[in-house]
This record gives structure tokens, C-alpha cells and sequence, in this order.
């Protein structure tokens, strides 16, 4: 008997995936029939879906098919790295907002790596450029799975520390290659120092992750960390965010 598959409000889903800042965003693009599966318009706010619905947005107020699309472009474009031609690796594809970024820049290939499944947008996953690595644990990658040098590792992850879910690909990573990571706070405190709903308003909680993050990196063998930003917009529940960039020597 094949398992039960998870299910989850629409809402809460557009908000999971990046798709929505909040709920009452994401009830605003339901309610003005901006959100699609497979060139279905979905109407009901509290639709029950299927966890690995395929969505989009249509008619939002940016390009990408999510808003990680927003942070990663303004970040590349902050600390001027060029992606024509690179073979690039993003952790925790989803919706595949920085995917798509990659691929618009120039992009030589893309591996999407996630954990989950039938998350990337229907254009993405029939791009050329992209290899599909789903239900894929991006902690545990070797050449196996990525069989040739890389050259911009990103990752976008949630409920783990980049501590943990990046050293495996940074081995992946050629020299001269870089790195730009998104920083959830969140994620990186000890639960004890996170406030209610996961939200962390203290900047100097901020700084303590941005510096914990930076130390880490600096002392990683062969890499060398090259600075940190705010990213452009906050997190689903309203967190402040960061990319944090970082070259292999």
C-alpha cells in the first residue's frame, strides 16, 4: 500500500516555498487568481494540496519564479560575480529561484539539488542547463552525484545549520570557484535563543550568526570568506536575512 502523501494548506505552502512573505500575501495572490499548478488557477485560500504541488505565480511584482530570485540576484550583483559559463551547484533548489537567476546570467549548467520533490518550476526543470538532483541529501553529495568541478556553489536551506549542509559540495567547489550563501539566524541559534514563531528581531543575535558563519568559513581549509550583506528582502515569517560570499583559494 503506497504511503499517504503530506498535505498542507495553500496558503502555508506559498509561504513555505518563498513563494509569498507571509500568509496574508499569499491569501492576496490566491484571492486575485495570480496561483497556478500545471496552468491551473487555484482559488480557495485554504485549499488543502498535496506538499509537492507544482506552483507559480503569475502576474507578481518580479521576474523569478520566487522570491529567492530577488535575494540571490541583487547579492550577485553586490559583490560583482560574473556567472557566464560557470557550472553551478544551488542547494535547496525548491521553486528554483536562484536556478533561474543562474541560468538568466549566463550559466553554463546547474545542478538543482533538494531534498524534496516536484518543487522546481515546470520551465526550470525543462531548461537545458539544469540537472534535477531531487530527493537528494545535499550533507551527504560526493562526485557521484556531481561528476565535474564547480564553479559557484549557492545555497538557500532551511532547518539546518550551513555548517552542516555545506562542507561535502565546498570539496566539489574547483579553485578559484566562490560561494554565496543565504544566512537564516533562525537556523544557526541555539533554539533557547530564538524568539516565538522562529522570529529574531535582536540585531545582535543577527551579528553573533554573521560572525559565527564568517569565523567558520575563514578557517575552512582552501577557502577564504569576502564579505557579508543584508539580504534585500526578509525571510517568510519577516526574518532578517544575509548572504554571506566566500572564494576557494
Amino acid at each position: 500500500m503506497a504511503a499517504a502523501k503530506l498535505k498542507i494548506r495553500l496558503d502555508e505552502l506559498l509561504v513555505e516555498r518563498g513563494l509569498a512573505e507571509s500568509r496574508n500575501q499569499a491569501k492576496s495572490f490566491i484571492l486575485a487568481g495570480n496561483v497556478f499548478s500545471n496552468e491551473n488557477r487555484l482559488e480557495k485560500v485554504g485549499k488543502i494540496v498535496d506538499y509537492d504541488v507544482p506552483l507559480v505565480i503569475k502576474g507578481k511584482d518580479h521576474v523569478w519564479v520566487s522570491r529567492g530570485g530577488v535575494k540571490i540576484d541583487y547579492a550577485i550583483s553586490y559583490f560583482g560575480f560574473d556567472i557566464g559559463e560557470r557550472v553551478c551547484l544551488d542547494l535547496g533548489a525548491s521553486t528554483g529561484g536562484f536556478t533561474h537567476v543562474l541560468i538568466e546570467r549566463g550559466a553554463k549548467k546547474v545542478y538543482a539539488v533538494d531534498v524534496g520533490y516536484g518543487q522546481l518550476d515546470w520551465k526550470i526543470r525543462n531548461s537545458a542547463e539544469v540537472i534535477v538532483l531531487e530527493r537528494t541529501n545535499a550533507r551527504f553529495l560526493t562526485s557521484t552525484e556531481i561528476p565535474e568541478p564547480i564553479s559557484f556553489l549557492c545555497c538557500d536551506a532551511s532547518f539546518i545549520s550551513l555548517t552542516k549542509i555545506l562542507p561535502n559540495s565546498m570539496g566539489l567547489v574547483d579553485s578559484g570557484g566562490v560561494l554565496l550563501a543565504l544566512v537564516k539566524p533562525q537556523f544557526e541559534l541555539d533554539r533557547k535563543l530564538v524568539g516565538k514563531n522562529g522570529i529574531i528581531k535582536d540585531s545582535s543575535k543577527h551579528q553573533l550568526v554573521c560572525e559565527k558563519i564568517y569565523d567558520w568559513l575563514d578557517s575552512f581549509p582552501n577557502w577564504s570568506p569576502i564579505g557579508i550583506i543584508e539580504s534585500p528582502i526578509k525571510g517568510a515569517k519577516g526574518n532578517t536575512e544575509f548572504f554571506i560570499a566566500a572564494s576557494k583559494l
